[in-house]
């Protein structure tokens, strides 16, 4: 039976339990467990848990509706970007042993409801197994500042105007969770609580994929099976769908919600570490909830690579459902979380590698991934655009070592955030004072996933205490999407257009539904910041609405900004993007985007000589007299090494002292209020 709902649990009081252990122990207890119990990657644990194969005990039905599953009709899954109604969170829980207590060397790892495995010290000294104790950790000065990260996250979550749904194991629970975020002086106003039992904390990858479905735009999920071994975790979607009323929709396809990328209209990606996960016959744990004999792994039917494209496509992808080459070092589950997302149905967004790593085996697969993805053709029968996002770096804001230690000890990434309406629940990897990450390099770099989430709260949450896990904060949120929504599916215009709209108007067209139809659409927009001006979006029947943007005889280097708005007949509003109200705009250049020129070829800047260089490198350039540049030297890691300012007339040749430089590669960026020139030096 793969849902499992056998309650025994027995509450002990979390305050005096952690009274009674050293810091460093519990602490040191926890980091360990981190890194093995809660490892994110489980997808081999069943192979070296000596439970066996089997059928269900007598009378029991799983229920499963295998890989052909059916789905309401007039069904689409909405992207991670648009708006949500709750996120799904847990806290960290210590299990433990009855009678051990206060011995932090002994733990308990549930594996059906009331019944754990006990351990003492290691994995490797298993002592037996039965009953356990569940607690909530929320004491930093005994477990770490890993247990804050999840009370940030509540916080964060209501700071987007969502629900807090806390999964706990006890309804007592809530009040030790309440009084702690009163404690850190946090948001206690929008929480709901799903009282159930757990293994871990990675809800991304245990929870259900949430859809529309029906005339009503009603939400339902879809629930795929979770590492075999982590049953209880497993059982999250039919707990929500026993405590929130949302229709859940199983199958055995085994696939974790990391891996999972939709465009918001019908395109579905994900990895092939999903291939390998479903060629087994293992299937999830069950019992018949007393006796522990009867605990096996249920058979299942293995699937190939075509066969879990083909049922990914029928379930939630008619556009197409596509596979990319996994990640080798990412800490083992191979997901595209690590490193891709996208910011609305035209747009991707990744981490980029820096050249240091050209060497390591995911800088290649990244490259061809990245390729891949923007091949695709879009909804609107465009290629889809791209940005990218910096890498993270060491503590001391260097490059690891290589791709084993980033693999077993960092797996850090910027990319792994969760959007929760015009909040952007962000990584750091340095403490945070104040909104601000401590770190020079860790500010440098949320400063440029800012600029990439244009309009976006950014709500900065240091993970560091996560390294080595596989995971951050993506991956141990869920999105439940908003009630009653307004889709907006749009062919943005956004950087170069060069002269294309400056000829003819701007041509806006927008695909608008809501259930109760909509009453009125229009485009706001402002060219080079001046006063915003507002166009009625006409419609045109089959929902599509269309309109223009005056651009037709603007100068060659206007900017233009602007949002869509719609209104429903039931009186909602939302704009697209949704952070308009907060500066996110698409913009679009009547001549050259200054922010994506690269490498320019212009002829009055020539190339540093000698390059690569040893004392002294020289580059000749031709100024006019009103031009002022502001000079930056920014290193692979994406480190801002040298500013200076330039300003002069005529033929000049610009030096640079490299010996104030360390050895390796630079973007040396020259940029003015008309243009931005980058080239590159290399210092020995």
């Amino acid at each position: 039976m793969r849902k499992i709902f056998v309650m025994a649990m027995v509450m002990l009081c979390a305050g005096t339990l952690m009274a009674q252990e050293t810091s460093k122990t519990r602490e040191e207890m926890t980091r360990y467990l981190l890194q093995t119990k809660h490892m994110r990657d489980a997808s081999k644990r069943h192979q070296t848990s000596g439970i066996p194969l089997g059928k269900p005990a007598a009378g029991l039905d799983n229920g499963a509706k295998g890989a052909g599953l059916q789905l309401p009709e007039n069904n689409w899954f909405p992207g991670e970007w648009e708006e949500v109604k709750a996120i799904v969170v847990t806290c960290y829980y210590e299990y433990l042993v009855p009678g051990h207590e206060n011995d932090p060397s002994w733990f308990a790892d549930p594996l059906v409801s009331g019944y754990a495995e006990y351990f003492q010290g290691s994995w490797n000294n298993q002592q037996g197994g039965g009953p356990y104790i569940a607690v909530p950790a929320t004491n930093a000065a005994l477990y770490g500042d890993f247990v804050n990260v999840f009370f940030y996250l509540m916080d964060a979550i209501q700071t987007g105007g969502a629900e807090a749904w806390v999964r706990i194991e006890n309804a007592d629970d809530s009040t030790i969770i309440k009084n702690k975020l009163t404690s850190m002086n946090l948001r206690t106003d929008n929480l709901k609580w799903i009282i159930g039992p757990g293994n871990s904390f990675w809800f991304r990858d245990c929870g259900p994929i949430a859809f529309y479905y029906g005339d009503e735009d009603s939400v339902g999920m879809v629930d795929f099976m979770y590492y075999p071994g982590r049953a209880l975790d497993d059982s999250l979607p039919s707990l929500i769908e026993q405590q929130m009323g949302i229709p859940n929709y199983i199958t055995q396809i085994e696939w974790e919600g990391g891996n999972c990328v939709v465009d918001g209209a019908g395109m579905v990606l994900s990895s092939d570490a999903l291939v390998s996960n479903n060629a087994d016959h293992t299937g999830q744990l069950t019992w018949d909830g007393s006796n522990p004999s009867t605990i096996v792994y249920e058979s299942k039917a293995s699937l190939n690579k075509q066969q879990i494209i083909d049922s990914l496509a029928h379930i939630m992808g008619p556009r197409g459902a596509h596979l990319l080459p996994a990640f080798k070092y990412d800490g083992g589950t191979g997901h595209l979380d690590l490193y891709c997302d996208m910011i609305d149905e035209n747009e991707f967004v990744f981490s980029k590698f820096p050249e240091y790593y050209s060497n390591w085996v995911d800088y290649k697969t990244a490259a061809k991934n990245i390729d891949t993805l923007c091949s695709y053709t879009s909804l609107f029968g465009n290629k889809y655009k791209r940005h990218f996002i910096p890498f993270p770096c060491t503590n001391n804001g260097g490059y690891f070592a290589n791709q084993s230690t980033y693999n077993s000890s960092f797996t850090r990434t910027y990319s792994n955030h969760t959007f929760v309406n015009n909040v952007l629940i962000q990584p750091v990897f340095s403490t945070v004072n104040n909104g601000v990450p401590s770190a020079e390099w860790d500010k440098l770099r949320l400063d440029s996933v800012a600029a990439a989430y244009p309009g976006y709260t950014v709500y900065p949450i240091n993970v560091r205490s996560f390294d080595g896990s596989g995971g951050a904060i993506h991956c141990i949120t869920k999105q439940i999407p908003a009630d009653n929504p307004i889709r907006i599916l749009h062919p943005s215009i956004t950087g170069s257009t060069y002269d294309t709209y400056r000829n003819a108007d701007a041509p806006i067209t927008a695909t608008i539904t809501n259930r109760s139809g909509i009453a009125n659409a229009k485009v706001v927009y402002r060219i080079n910041e001046e006063q915003w001006q507002e166009v009625a979006l006409t419609a045109a029947g089959n929902n599509e609405f269309s309109g223009a943007i005056a651009t037709t005889g603007m100068a060659a280097d206007s900017k233009v900004e602007y949002y869509l708005s719609a209104t429903s007949n039931n009186g909602k509003t939302i704009t697209k993007p949704m952070t308009a109200a907060q500066g996110g705009y698409y913009t679009f250049y009547a001549g050259k985007d200054p922010a994506g020129i690269e490498d320019a070829s212009d002829e009055h800047f020539g190339q540093f000589f000698p390059n690569p260089a040893e004392g002294q490198a020289n580059i000749d350039i031709t100024l006019n007299a009103n031009d002022r540049y502001e000079v930056l030297f920014v290193d692979m890691m994406g480190r801002i090494a040298h500013r200076s300012t330039l300003q002069a007339e005529g033929a000049i040749r610009y030096s640079v002292d490299t010996d104030k430089l360390q050895s390796g590669s630079y973007l040396v960026i020259f940029q003015s209020k008309s243009e931005r020139v980058v080239r590159r030096l290399v210092v020995k």
